[in-house]
């Protein structure tokens, strides 16, 4: 007699796609009985349910007003079910955390430690977020500025005047499973050299220590790393329903044990290259058109997912300290960002136990941009702007100022700095002091699906 998937799940079995491999074996070995009963508890997938109690973890962050305090306690909220998801082991937080997203959610400024899995939402969409430096010696800050504002691209899209791509990069594109889909080689080339929107920036300064002229880029890996979220969230989801259906859908992971796993972590890797590639274009762009080679380079993610051993880091919004964890570090230096009108640190440190290995990333929000911009109800943007820009040369690279992105829409730079010291969260060997930065500003004012609404 012919066992069918009706047999399976009245016998008590969760119905899944391990039914159709399994039932065409135990038919082909007519299996009955004791036998069949074996056979099946060990080809069933093991369900592994969330932890009854949160894992404990550790709170890198002190609330300095009314404002921070509604934000701590928020964030503490998201931690509660995030840290009961069944992969976890450890997690931190640091003090540029602010809550994203639902309940359970990973906060930006978070750091969560698991075993054997790859959490795609730990990273999100914008997948490799990071930061790169260039110093171009005793340069007058304005020329540089001014060169690299005709290089690269913000707001949405991508570019027109493309890039040369590398072959071997296109090559690991096109094996890889997660990445080989036209649609994603067609986001890789045509966003080379596109820096986003949102807070990712192009600042240039000045060396505290050498008095050298920096410019320092801020972006992920734009539609190309999307979409490969977008795929891995798909993959991930398959396997909560098959093996973890009580953990939320935002903590959905990919077992690294399985062909799967392996396959996303190297497809995080490209998009780690192309990352890396997409701010070299730049800074070596605007050292062409200057004609100055370049005196120092070095780079460093802060939103992305790094392995030591079976265990996954997944860093929203934190930055690396360890060595281990940056396989290209440059003397050990690490980048954080404040604000535009802030230095940008240049840290170094140590793991410890409460830090992980990690640094805050920036200076984070207490408030959401759209409460921010409530906030400021009944002054021209003009007036927050010439305000809030007073000494920088702040611009936007569409013509539009956008206040969510001022200085007051980020935490007290000091306050964040003050914290990393307090926790030992990487000790600040120089500062790169403001001279000017862009940003993308409101570009979706001038956006094409709303110029062709207006006319």
């Amino acid at each position: 007699m012919k066992i069918t998937g009706k047999d399976l799940i009245a016998m008590g079995y969760r119905q899944g796609k391990w039914f159709k491999e399994t039932l065409i074996k135990a038919n082909a070995q007519r299996l009955t009985g004791d036998e069949l009963k074996a056979f099946l508890d060990e080809a069933a997938p093991t369900i592994i349910d969330p932890h009854d109690e949160s894992v404990s973890y550790h709170l890198n962050i002190r609330a300095e007003n009314e404002e921070e305090e509604a934000n701590v306690a928020a964030v503490k909220n998201n931690m509660i079910g995030l840290m009961k998801t069944p992969t976890v082991i450890n997690g931190a937080v640091m003090p540029d955390a602010c809550p994203t997203g639902s309940n359970g959610q990973i906060p930006v400024g978070g750091i969560v430690v698991t075993k054997d899995a790859i959490h795609p939402s730990m990273h999100s969409a914008d997948v490799c977020c990071s930061v790169m430096m260039t110093s171009f010696g005793m340069v007058d800050p304005k020329k540089v500025l001014d060169c690299a504002q005709g290089v690269t691209h913000f707001g949405g899209g991508g570019r027109e005047d493309l890039f040369d791509f590398p072959t071997e990069l296109e090559d690991k594109i096109k094996s890889n499973y997660y990445l080989k889909s036209k649609r994603s080689l067609n986001l890789a080339k045509t966003h080379l050299g596109t820096q986003g929107d949102g807070n990712h920036f192009l600042y240039v300064g000045q060396s505290e220590e050498t008095g050298e002229t920096i410019m320092v880029t801020h972006h992920g890996s734009r539609g190309f790393g999307a979409n490969l979220y977008k795929n891995g969230m798909k993959t991930a989801e398959n396997f909560r329903k098959e093996i973890s259906p009580k953990t939320l859908k935002n903590n959905a992971w990919i077992p690294y044990s399985h062909r799967q796993g392996k396959e996303y972590w190297e497809a995080l890797q490209i998009v780690r290259a192309w990352t890396k590639l997409n701010h070299e274009v730049i800074h070596q762009a605007t050292c062409e058109k200057l004609h100055i080679d370049p005196h120092d380079r070095f780079w460093n993610e802060h939103n992305f997912v790094f392995k030591d051993g079976d265990e996954f880091y997944h860093a929203k919004g934190a930055t690396p300290l360890d060595d281990k964890f940056v396989p290209d570090s440059k003397d050990g230096l690490r980048l954080v960002p404040l604000n535009m009108s802030e230095p940008i640190l240049v840290v170094k440190g140590e793991t410890t136990e409460n830090n992980l290995g990690f640094a805050p990333h920036g200076a984070g929000r207490d408030i959401s941009r759209s409460a921010h911009i409530r906030k400021n109800v009944g002054r021209t943007i003009t007036e927050i702007f010439m305000e809030e820009t007073q000494g920088i040369d702040a611009r936007f690279y569409s013509g539009h100022i956008d206040i969510s992105e001022l200085p007051s829409a980020y935490k007290n730079a000091q306050n964040v700095q003050d914290q990393m010291k307090e926790f030992g969260l990487g000790e600040v060997v120089d500062k790169i002091l403001p001279y000017g930065c862009i940003m993308a500003g409101d570009w979706q004012i001038d956006a094409p699906w709303r110029n062709r609404r207006k006319r």
